[in-house]
């Protein structure tokens, strides 16, 4: 049987390069490339050696996402939560659904387009 990993996910975003300082700054990642895609538009990879992010943009992109539709969330683990809370919210953005329980605590954010993210510590 094969074994197999996630490789990356592509969401589109109004605005990539502001998409991507987020998440560099919220998860520690690096940006991996950018350029021109394949399909027209533009698109920035954030992450690490084996896995990331690629943030698309192009004229037909107009965010106002709705939950579910047909994304519920993303999640990230984090090592330090509050300072993962810290972050989102210098960035403009409202952290709700703080939780704790067993293993771990989080809480969730919409980004500028809607897409809601949740982010996690097992600290």
């Amino acid at each position: 049987m094969p074994i197999g990993r996630l490789e990356h996910t592509n969401i589109s975003v109004t605005d990539p390069d502001r998409s991507a300082a987020l998440l560099i700054d919220l998860l520690g990642w690096e940006e991996r490339w950018r350029g021109e895609s394949k399909m027209g538009g533009r698109s920035i990879h954030v992450g690490e050696k084996h896995d990331y992010i690629a943030l698309y943009t192009g004229d037909h992109v107009t965010g106002d996402y709705a939950k579910g539709n047909p994304l519920n969330h993303v999640a990230f683990t984090v090592d330090d939560l509050d300072a993962a809370e810290k972050v989102v919210t210098f960035y403009g953005l409202k952290p709700f659904g703080h939780d704790d329980y067993e293993p771990g605590r989080r809480f969730y954010f919409f980004d500028w387009d809607g897409i809601e993210f949740e982010v996690v510590s097992y600290e």
